[in-house]
């Protein structure tokens, strides 16, 4: 463990840990930012460089005997290397999680989240919880969808950005091809869709294998990708609210699926 304390927010390192806030940096370096004790411990088997206010941390101590580069930091340098206000003495740096579409669905996953467009990372990185909650087995981002390894979406995932497939970049033309390829049928989620969820329940056809896709925050999915969908599904809406929050619409549709996917088959 580093005797020496660096001190200086101007120091190289510290500059180049700061550039990888950045998405063009992260992609040009294959890295990304981890804040905190969960990320960090998440993080830990490709972690490449820690920075701590506390080298005695169990999680500095574990780094370091890994043979992982632990660098002792004061506090004004640790809050320059992270995004948050209060960083739990904790930031590292990381390789991409790269995942390609073909690796995530090779375990032909029962269910699956697509987000086309989402451009807020808190609520890619809680629907990417919620779908590691409800078992999914990949999260798909198309479309001008936010980066995942941003740091608030990173933080806003609890940990499960290292629990399943997220698949970033691929065409939403292909990703709904591959998808029926491995099984899925693809419901798109719409205000207006022709579909009612509880409907789809009752009558029993969230029980295969399915795709939920997601649009933004602001507008929803566009016509033309309503339109390449098998369904266009609608939450339904009891009370005098508008919408729900996407994040909020996800942990609907994808437990609706989970749990019919637990149901008894019914029939000879």
């Amino acid at each position: 463990m580093p005797d020496l304390v660096l001190t200086s927010t101007r120091n190289e390192r510290v500059q180049a840990v700061r550039r990888l806030h950045r998405r063009s940096a992260r992609l040009a370096e294959r890295r990304f930012v981890v804040e905190g004790p969960q990320a960090v411990r998440e993080a830990l088997d490709s972690l490449l460089e820690l920075f701590t206010t506390d080298p005695a941390h169990p999680l500095a101590v574990e780094a370091a005997r890994r043979g992982v580069l632990v660098t002792h930091v004061d506090e004004p340098v640790l809050a320059a290397l992270g995004e948050t206000v209060n960083p739990q003495g904790l930031v590292g740096i990381a390789p991409l999680l790269d995942v390609d579409l073909t690796a995530a669905l090779a375990g032909r996953p029962r269910l699956v989240a697509v987000l086309h467009g989402v451009a807020d990372p808190g609520n890619a990185g809680t629907v990417i919880r919620t779908a590691d909650a409800a078992g999914a087995g990949a999260v798909l981002l198309t479309g001008e969808a936010v980066d995942p390894h941003n740091g608030k979406c990173v933080r806003a995932s609890a940990g499960s950005l290292w629990h399943l497939p997220v698949v970033d970049g691929t065409p939403v033309e292909v990703a709904f091809a591959r998808l029926r390829a491995a099984g899925l049928q693809v419901l798109a989620t719409s205000g207006s869709g022709e579909d009612d969820l509880d409907d789809l329940q009752d009558d029993g056809s969230l029980r295969p294998p399915t795709a939920w896709v997601l649009g933004s925050e602001a507008h929803g999915l566009p016509p033309e990708v309503l339109a390449l969908a098998d369904r266009r599904v609608r939450v339904p809406l009891h009370g005098r609210a508008e919408s729900l929050n996407v994040a909020t619409a996800a942990a609907v549709c994808l437990y609706a699926s989970a749990r019919a996917h637990r149901m008894p088959q019914v029939g000879p």
